[in-house]
């Protein structure tokens, strides 16, 4: 256990805290030994950090609090919750899989066939066609769920230039409109799809330019499991650049566990950050906690501690001295400023072999900025995608990458997790409020995952920015935070079954009420048959983001730019 070292031999002494939870090194009954009986020995096993006083901290009795409110009460309940359902989580993780794989096949074996009649047909005659994995015709279990792809038809979402056989769209929109927002999820939606079937929804149905697609390195899952993909409304002279991250993949354990860790890491003067969503975006390695001070550390002054190497720069010069490199042959040149100084990427950076999310979207997002000179560019995504969208102008922030955040018009994020503390609330309102509100977190009702990890006046995660929320009527608030803000309250219990089955008769009913795009389909209330048992993970469903947007009443006026 790392606080029983000396400080001294610590890999990111100094300022630089964490608290790394690890549900793997232990049994069930240490768990509880710890849990009931505040057995250390039977804690060492889950719980690493940076010095002994974290430990102090998160067990209680420490004085240095998240919100210097004094004492820090002890959090054993969030990481005893933590560790139980990440090992739950862990047990299932192969059935889950397959499941996945299973159900996603048989989704697609129905879908390339022509549905159930047209599935007779082919064994029939002798026909039958196999989906194909990665092809532009496979679908996620997502896009089966909601198979709208187009978007929300409105005189004010697009105008249409040129040829009517080669229209394309110019968006127009202002920060905290409907129009923006209903781009934004239907984004989110389409991440979770792979790369040819992205292209061509963005080129072919929305008449946008298709800009990249990345499955980046997440060294929290140890695989290429970050999806992101841009595009620009338009090939040249774009107005907007969008970046959209993929979310939680409904039968991903590994994603699932990333929202219900309570690893953090603490910057200096921003605050704690969920350790698992930085991994996701590339920042750091668990494993050996250096990296995220490598990754995040300003590093302003003349230097010798990184492989005996002497500088003179920051941390956001010397990543993007290689940025995106790995994929472009070549080191990316500075924005609106001479040429970095050359760094051996092996020397600074040696488990960053793979390509990363916030280097590969940032490199990109940088030479697009160059060549739209007019753009703004906007940054969004789903679930998991949500934590990592509003990450991402985080680090931004923290490299002091200026230029580019000038050229920020929005975040939008739906049914987003907390990342971090407080302080980093605090931290990140006064970069995204001002001089108009950024930042928008959109939930919808019981959706389970905007109330993880758990937060209550003892614990550490906490949301900021502005929160749109709709009720299952789809009629909308603005609130600081959602209502039941931890999910498992027992004065909402009842509530929450009630409109699980409001919201399965509203299934069958939706098609009537709003009119044949908002039909569900048998995918659609399959799900929401499981959210009987389990009413937050039916609420967490896309669909009902998508028709929050669409229908939602009252609407909020927000700000323009």
């Amino acid at each position: 256990m790392a606080n029983s070292e000396d400080d001294s031999n610590k890999p990111n002494s100094g300022n630089f805290r964490y608290l790394i939870v690890n549900p793997h090194n232990g049994g069930f009954p240490d768990l509880a030994r710890f849990f009931m009986k505040k057995d250390k020995a039977s804690g060492a096993k889950f719980l690493e950090s940076s010095d002994e006083g974290v430990l102090e901290e998160e067990l209680g009795g420490a004085a240095h609090g998240d919100d210097d409110d004094g004492e820090t009460p002890d959090h054993r309940w969030v990481i005893f919750v933590s560790i139980l359902v990440r090992k739950i989580i862990g047990i299932f993780r192969k059935p889950m899989e397959w499941t996945g794989y299973l159900v996603e096949f048989f989704l697609n074996f129905f879908t390339v066939n022509g549905s159930f009649l047209g599935l007779l047909y082919n064994i029939l005659h002798g026909k039958i066609v196999l989906p194909n994995r990665g092809s532009e015709t496979f679908i996620s279990a997502i896009g089966h769920l909601d198979g709208r792809i187009y978007l929300h038809k409105s005189e004010t979402i697009t105008r249409a230039v040129g040829e009517p056989e080669s229209l394309e769209r110019v968006v127009e929109v202002e920060t905290g409109s409907r129009t923006l927002m209903d781009l934004c999820i239907m984004a989110s939606k389409l991440a979770y799809e792979n790369e040819l079937v992205v292209r061509n929804v963005v080129n072919l149905h929305w008449k946008m330019h298709f800009v990249d697609f990345y499955n980046c390195w997440n060294d929290f899952q140890k695989d290429n499991s970050t999806q992101v993909f841009i595009l620009c409304d338009k090939p040249k002279d774009a107005n907007l650049i969008l970046v959209s991250f993929r979310g939680t993949e409904p039968f991903d354990a590994d994603d699932w566990s990333t929202d219900f860790d309570y690893s953090w890491y603490e910057i200096p003067k921003l605050g704690k950050v969920h350790m698992g969503f930085l991994e996701a975006l590339g920042l750091g390695n668990r494993v050996n906690a250096s990296t995220f001070q490598e990754n995040l550390g300003i590093m302003n002054k003349k230097s010798t501690n990184m492989n005996g190497i002497d500088v003179r720069t920051s941390a956001s010069e010397l990543s993007s001295s290689f940025g995106d490199s790995d994929s472009q042959g070549g080191s990316e040149q500075s924005f609106y400023s001479e040429q970095p100084a050359k760094v051996s990427k092996e020397k600074f950076f040696p488990q960053m072999g793979e390509k990363t999310a916030y280097y590969a979207v940032r490199s990109k997002l940088k030479d697009l900025l160059q060549e739209h000179k007019n753009a703004k560019f906007v940054v969004t995504g789903h679930s998991l995608g949500g934590a990592l969208a509003i990450l991402f102008p985080v680090v931004l922030v923290l490299h002091k990458e200026e230029e580019v955040l000038q050229r920020l018009l929005s975040v939008y994020t739906y049914g987003q997790p907390r990342v971090g503390n407080r302080q980093l609330g605090r931290f990140m309102e006064a970069h995204l409020d001002h001089p108009v509100p950024k930042y928008f977190r959109v939930v919808y009702c019981n959706d389970l995952v905007p109330r993880l990890p758990y937060d209550n006046k003892t614990f550490l995660y906490k949301h900021f920015g502005a929160c749109l929320y709709y009720n299952s009527l789809y009629i909308e608030q603005k609130v600081d935070e959602e209502p039941n803000r931890n999910y498992f309250g027992i004065r909402f219990l009842i509530p929450e079954y009630l409109n699980a089955m409001w919201e399965l008769t509203r299934s069958f009913l939706a098609g009537y009420a709003y009119g044949p795009e908002y039909k569900e389909g048998w995918v659609s209330t399959l799900a929401r048959v499981v959210g009987l048992v389990i009413p937050g993970i039916s609420a967490h469903s896309p669909l009902d983001y998508v028709n929050s947007v669409r229908l939602g009443r009252e609407r909020i006026q927000m700000s323009s730019l």
